[in-house]
């Protein structure tokens, strides 16, 4: 189990870092990620390398038995670059150079910072592609975290060749992007710009084609660092560290390019609800992405931040608790940023595991008690295979709601994280999935939102209930193609077969948190009482059933009367729709429902409010993240001391982890 955190030595005078080095000791730290924004010290100017210091500092990890996670260094261009090359900077949709000062300034595109990069990469892969103390590569930093798009010349040159590879010809393009439209059709490809900043909404498919293109071009950079770093013979794992659901790179086309898995996860202590929302979330995402345990937390906070309105302090015992999610979601290891409290620059009130005021806090003896108990920790299950309910999360779908003109705004990301959080109180685990991928294992799929559907996620999602699997899926899904554009013959034109039903019209309703007249919500009542009655929002559609069963309909309002649950058996299997987006409520209420009706048990008849659930294998974990104690009914034997737990009260913040 690693333990450990990013670690900064240059911001600090040498002699520190015999300091350093004791209190990590002291600490149980066994890696730090090193060197993340080094390159204007590692290169002072352009052809100039100084290792010296570097080299001193691995050495001296490496005889103290701490191993280094080695960055590329290539997140924050130096100084001399922006003054020698000022190409390389990006640019916003609206025109306007972004200067340096900050970090992540540089135009992914450009051809002389990719030059300028990999020369940077193979000068430090050659040096240390065999130092005994590297155990991995950690190449840049959080792609797309500041940087989200860039606008330049070189995004439009690069964004060009990209439409090349992909439609071929100009004809391809204006048929796939409906240039047709607003007089809007290209006559070669020199023509087309980055969706720059226009009198009015541009073309969805433009938008979504450059998202598609800025996830690749970013995805390009981490690949031509990779292959420096094998070509120097290095042969250690190598990383970049993702930011849980980050909107701005397609993290399954970039997770099988990752040797480990890594994520930077930041719950708000203010947010009670965060650590589902976002804790939770994040952990089963990267774990979903690697295909089981062994990912790791790269990045996590010991107390409070620098970078939010209202930064709160993390309370006692709630940075173990988040670790050891993290844990218990199959992390192989807990990193923090950053090792040592930065002194002056923009996060220097951001915290750390040796903070300001030093060894006499709090924070540090948190600190402390947490590697003893990860060293106590036995061997983990390294697989794990237990959820049975797949959670469709998908990118193009985000990038395609994000644009304008919908019947309603839709918030893609919170759409899921609600149907997340629900099956998460109820106890029962999920997986993240890909609609594409492999559904074979799970007996209950549910696809929140499906508004763009590739054919073959459609040919997918049939082929998996009619093989026996359920599948719910929710309002405006099926609307549009992979180009975002309507199909022939209306809408849910492959999946309403296997739906037993057809969609007329969305219905879309007011926002709650919009004025003005109009319905905010619906009622849904059940006709048998199977389903207490529930609220729905943003959407009440028109559908109607063409083979399937209604299980619950519209009551009240402009849809009085109108199916808005519906069930249809397909070949071995069962389909559901819900032609509402039910509200948070409504969403806890139906999640147990839904996988009673696949079959699925929770993990624990009954959970506290507050208290989560995960299980890595045979291995079950139960947290309390509330502020008050907490009775659960749960048992099974201590897997640090053998002993058997029957029913803890769990302390606020406390954990148990029990070999099932």
């Amino acid at each position: 189990m690693h333990y450990g955190g990013d670690y900064n030595p240059e911001q600090w005078p040498r002699e520190v870092l015999n300091e350093d080095i004791d209190r990590m000791r002291e600490a149980g730290i066994t890696m730090v990620s090193l060197g993340i924004f080094s390159w204007s010290r590692i290169q002072p100017d352009e052809g100039v390398f100084d290792f010296e210091w570097l080299d001193d500092i691995i050495d001296r990890l490496h005889a103290a038995g701490i191993t280094v996670d080695l960055a590329t260094a290539t997140a924050s261009p130096p100084p001399w670059m922006h003054l020698k090359y000022p190409e390389i900077l990006p640019v916003t949709a609206e025109g306007t150079t972004l200067g340096p000062g900050s970090r992540q300034h540089y135009a992914p595109s450009s051809p002389v910072y990719r030059r300028l990069a990999a020369e940077l990469v193979s000068a430090i892969a050659a040096r240390y592609a065999n130092h005994p103390a590297v155990v991995m590569w950690h190449i840049n930093n959080e792609y797309g975290c500041h940087l989200v798009a860039d606008y330049s010349d070189a995004a439009a040159v690069a964004f060009r060749d990209w439409l090349r590879a992909r439609y071929g010809s100009v004809a391809a393009l204006n048929a796939a992007w409906g240039t047709s439209f607003w007089s809007q059709m290209y006559s070669d490809f020199e023509q087309v710009l980055p969706p720059r900043a226009a009198p009015y909404h541009h073309n969805p498919a433009h938008r979504l084609d450059f998202h598609r293109f800025t996830s690749d071009s970013m995805l390009e950079l981490y690949l031509m660092e990779k292959e420096i770093i094998r070509a120097s013979g290095a042969l250690q794992p190598i990383t970049t560290n993702f930011m849980g659901q980050s909107p701005t790179v397609d993290y399954w086309k970039w997770a099988p390019h990752l040797d480990v898995i890594s994520d930077d996860c930041y719950p708000d202590p203010n947010d009670p609800e965060s650590f589902r929302t976002v804790g939770g979330f994040h952990r089963d995402l990267m774990r979903s992405f690697a295909g089981g345990p062994g990912w790791l937390l790269m990045e996590q906070a010991s107390g409070a931040l620098n970078w939010r309105p209202a930064n709160a302090p993390k309370a006692p015992g709630q940075m173990a608790a988040l670790s050891m999610q993290a844990v218990a979601r199959g992390a192989d290891g807990v990193l923090f940023f950053q090792w040592r409290q930065s002194r002056a620059g923009t996060e220097k009130f951001h915290s750390a595991m040796l903070p300001h005021a030093g060894t006499d806090t709090r924070i540090w003896r948190e600190v402390v008690a947490l590697g003893e108990t990860l060293a106590e920790l036995p061997a983990l299950p390294e697989t794990d295979d237990t959820a049975r309910i797949g959670l469709v999360f998908e990118y193009e779908n985000m990038w395609a709601l994000s644009g304008t003109d919908h019947p309603v705004g839709i918030d893609y990301m919170e759409i899921v994280k609600r149907w997340y959080a629900a099956f998460d109180a109820a106890a029962i685990g999920v997986d993240f999935v890909h609609p594409a991928a492999d559904l074979t294992r799970y007996d209950l799929v549910v696809a929140p939102q499906l508004y763009l559907l590739t054919d073959a996620a459609a040919d997918n999602l049939r082929d998996y209930v009619a093989a026996g699997g359920t599948l719910l899926v929710g309002a405006f899904s099926d609307v549009v193609d992979e180009q975002d554009a309507f199909l022939p013959g209306g809408f849910l034109t492959r999946l309403g077969e296997t739906l037993g039903i057809r969609l007329e019209d969305f219905g879309g309703l007011v926002p709650a948190a919009e004025q003005g007249p109009g319905e905010r919500v619906v009622r849904v009542v059940s006709g048998d009482g199977a389903i207490s009655p529930f609220e729905g929002e943003l959407l009440a559609e028109e559908i109607h059933v063409t083979r399937a069963e209604v299980v619950a309909r519209f009551s009240g309002g402009r849809r009085d009367g109108d199916p808005a649950l519906t069930v249809n058996s397909a070949g071995a299997g069962r389909a559901f729709y819900l032609a509402t987006i039910p509200t948070t409520a409504a969403t806890r209420a139906l999640a147990p429902y839904f996988a009673a009706q696949a079959g699925v048990a929770p993990l624990i008849a009954e959970l506290p409010a507050g208290v989560e659930v995960a299980r890595r294998g045979s291995v079950l974990t139960v947290i309390n993240h509330s502020t008050e104690p907490a009775h659960v009914r749960v048992a099974g034997k201590d897997i640090r001391t053998g002993e058997r737990v029957e029913d803890p009260e769990l302390e606020p913040f406390g954990w148990v982890m029990l070999r099932a």
